[in-house]
């Protein structure tokens, strides 16, 4: 069981060597030595490959939430209280993850068919949403940190929803419905945007009351219709464009600058593409609005392209941001804080010598995660970039988490799931990554090896069923908001 507060042994203080003209013989004072990094610990170029470059200072700690948690979603309010999403529960903690209540309240949803929850970073208002059948859902917030609560349980548009729900909040535009927007601010200052897939279409409406009602928007006709209906989170940038990610082949993005009122599409990557079965692909956007898009590629590395220009164009030519050396990942989530300073999560597994080996259904594996074998452990992975707008950027990742998440496959296909000492649907379809306002990374992921799952070196899939939610947030290292410089860990720790 991993404990409260737990500051990884992944912490890197590796510091450039001196120069060392008059000191090292006949080295130049040009010359830097550069230190080889420990295990699980990477630096590398937009290829995956490594780079003579010393790895950023990056201490991270962990912290059980204590319930369930898997499809977890994550946020931080100004005042510090951290909201852990999952299941019916909204889990607070205020100290860090020292310690955590279930703050759910009363008019919140008493049961869920899919849970998903935000964090409005202007306003604090915290989001509680929850799927009822196949029909509406039920959308409860807070606006004292998640004391008392308000909540509506037909709030879904004016189309029965069918699944993956999904909400976030931005600003309001000159146009479309922003116009509508700016005249309704006295309910509520952002837009609040809900979408869900039907069949094999995205859904989107927009809120102009915070969320109470949901009256505008509705099938995006000709995008989502054609591609797919299962879509990644909503992202809006502080210049009000909005993006939602549909699950297709071809690495897609869904892009409003009218507060959803119309869309576009725009594809990029198409040399690399996306596996079978896929999940979500994610966009973040950083303080001057550019956007980073990210997948699961067709190698089952994590992939990334960028826009500068509020999502009109996007680099062609994808950038892998995952090492070479973890050959497969699932559930990638991405944030932004300034301008090319990222930071990337996902499950990834280095066990490089079970490529071409038997999968779980006897073909060669070739490191889908769906189809692992028993011999496959995945772990939490962070990666960090300063320069992400960079030609040449450089990626720092880290092994997050001391022993697995996972041993064995990781179901992403609903309808292909295995009973394999239960079934390995336990993490369902997602984590979940958001900054605070010092630019400091909180984590959402469910563990599915706890206990003695994780002691035991000769731990099966049969014992990695376990769903527990769990934090994984930076305890000190580099912020992603440039004026925070190095974060520092809490006076608590």
């Amino acid at each position: 069981m991993l404990r409260p507060g737990l500051t990884l042994a992944t912490a890197l203080m590796l510091m450039l060597m001196p120069f060392s003209g008059c000191l090292q013989g006949d080295k130049t004072s040009n010359e830097i030595e550069v230190e080889k990094s420990p295990s699980g610990v990477f630096v590398t170029g937009p290829d995956g490959q490594a780079v003579d470059e010393n790895p950023l200072p990056l201490v991270f700690n962990l912290s059980d939430v204590g319930e369930d948690g898997a499809e977890p979603s994550i946020g931080v309010t100004s005042s510090g209280c951290i909201f852990f999403i999952a299941f019916e529960k909204v889990m607070r903690s205020c100290d860090h993850g020292d310690s955590w209540l279930d703050v759910t309240g009363p008019l919140c949803a008493f049961q869920t068919n899919d849970p998903y929850g935000w964090v409005d970073p202007v306003t604090d208002r915290i989001f509680n949403v929850q799927m009822q059948g196949l029909e509406t859902s039920w959308i409860c917030w807070s606006d004292d940190d998640g004391e008392t609560w308000v909540g509506n349980p037909h709030d879904s548009g004016t189309t029965p929803l069918n699944d993956h729900i999904k909400l976030a909040t931005g600003p309001w535009t000159g146009s479309g419905y922003g116009i509508g927007g700016i005249v309704s601010q006295a309910f509520y200052d952002q837009a609040v945007y809900y979408c869900y897939n039907k069949g094999v279409g995205i859904f989107c409406y927009t809120s102009f009351d915070g969320g109470a009602t949901f009256e505008a928007g509705g099938l995006l006709v000709g995008l989502a219709t054609s591609n797919g209906g299962l879509h990644g989170a909503i992202t809006s940038a502080p210049d009000g464009t909005v993006y939602v990610t549909p699950r297709v082949e071809t690495p897609t993005v869904i892009v409003s600058k009218d507060n959803g009122l119309t869309w576009f599409e725009r594809t990029m990557g198409e040399d690399q593409g996306t596996p079978y079965p896929r999940k979500n692909s994610e966009v973040a956007t950083d303080t001057q609005s550019n956007a980073y898009h990210i997948w699961t590629g067709a190698d089952e590395g994590v992939y990334l392209a960028t826009s500068t220009d509020s999502g009109d164009t996007w680099s062609q030519t994808s950038m892998r941001i995952s090492p070479n050396q973890v050959i497969s990942t699932a559930f990638p989530q991405i944030d932004a804080g300034d301008p090319g300073r990222i930071a990337i999560t996902y499950l990834g597994s280095e066990n490089g010598s079970e490529l071409n080996q038997s999968n779980i259904d006897g073909a060669p594996w070739d490191g889908n995660a769906h189809y692992a074998n028993a011999n496959v452990s995945y772990y939490l992975y962070v990666t960090y970039s300063l320069n992400a707008l960079d030609p040449n950027p450089t990626f720092h990742t880290v092994r997050a988490t001391p022993d697995p998440v996972q041993i064995g496959s990781i179901c992403l296909n609903s309808g292909d799931c295995r009973d394999i000492g239960g079934s390995n649907r336990n993490l369902l379809d997602f984590n979940d990554l958001h900054i605070d306002r010092e630019g400091r990374v909180y984590i959402a992921f469910a563990d599915g090896c706890t206990g003695s799952c994780a002691s035991e070196s000769n731990s099966t899939p049969e014992d990695s069923r376990s769903r527990r939610g769990i934090l994984c947030y930076l305890g000190s290292g580099p912020s992603l908001l440039e004026g925070f410089g190095e974060l520092s860990a809490f006076e608590s720790e």
